[in-house]
């Protein structure tokens, strides 16, 4: 079980990554899924290309939880310690993930510092929301709102343009945050990077035990494990009176 869990997370990690890049827009996360993650990207810097990440990956089909020291895109930004966090609550089909940043420095043409970043994408009966929040920005040449509205975008011409709190909603619902989206311009580099980034399925309904298909599914469970059992104990007791 557990090694399925991971290959699911795994293949996650992937597609959200690729998605991210690519701008498209496909089903990211079935149903009850979420998926988090610190750093992900494609850079070009002169003439060499590096993918970074998806670092410290977690996902509701586990693991929960990831934790790095530190980040590196090279060239580009790097971070201390960042974590993330993928949760479900199977009573009510709630959904929670979350990616966390400090002491982030752009590096790329000494653009400054952010204190922190924080994303972070629910899913409950309502709908699905997302947030980014930041502190302690020190931006040259610009000023970068601590709690941004989604896709607010930030223009450094001839270095980069910053999409903060970036949102983007798949047709099937699935919500893509990313708290701080790079996309290069310095002469002799190209890619993108995102700073921090929480993915949310819709939630799934939850199925109450006590009536309803909650309460047939505990039937069915229920049948899985007695029809066998009984089966043997017939089986036995012909043995024991032959």
């Amino acid at each position: 079980m557990y090694k399925r869990w991971l290959r699911r997370a795994c293949a996650t990690g992937v597609v959200v990554t690729t998605a991210l890049l690519a701008g498209a827009t496909p089903a990211l996360a079935a149903p009850g899924d979420g998926t988090a993650f610190v750093a992900v990207g494609r850079l070009s810097l002169l003439g060499a290309v590096t993918d970074v990440g998806p670092l410290a990956l977690s996902s509701t089909g586990g693991p929960a939880t990831a934790q790095l020291a530190s980040v590196d895109a090279p060239g580009v930004a790097t971070a201390g310690v960042a974590s993330s966090a993928a949760s479900r609550d199977d009573d009510t089909g709630v959904v929670h993930a979350e990616a966390s940043l400090a002491d982030v420095v752009l590096v790329l043409s000494g653009l400054g510092t952010i204190g922190a970043i924080k994303v972070s994408c629910d899913a409950t009966q309502v709908g699905v929301t997302g947030t980014t929040a930041l502190t302690d920005v020190a931006i040259t040449g610009a000023t970068l709102p601590l709690n941004p509205a989604p896709n607010t975008v930030v223009g450094l011409p001839g270095i980069a343009t910053l999409t903060l709190n970036e949102q983007i909603t798949d047709p099937d619902g699935t919500l893509k945050v990313a708290g701080v989206h790079m996309r290069l311009e310095v002469a002799g580099t190209g890619g993108d990077l995102y700073l921090g980034a929480a993915v949310c399925g819709v939630a799934a309904p939850p199925m109450p035990m006590a009536s309803g298909a909650g309460l047939w599914a505990g039937v069915g469970l229920l049948a899985l494990v007695a029809v066998p059992v009984g089966v043997t104990a017939i089986r036995r007791r012909r043995v024991d009176t032959a």
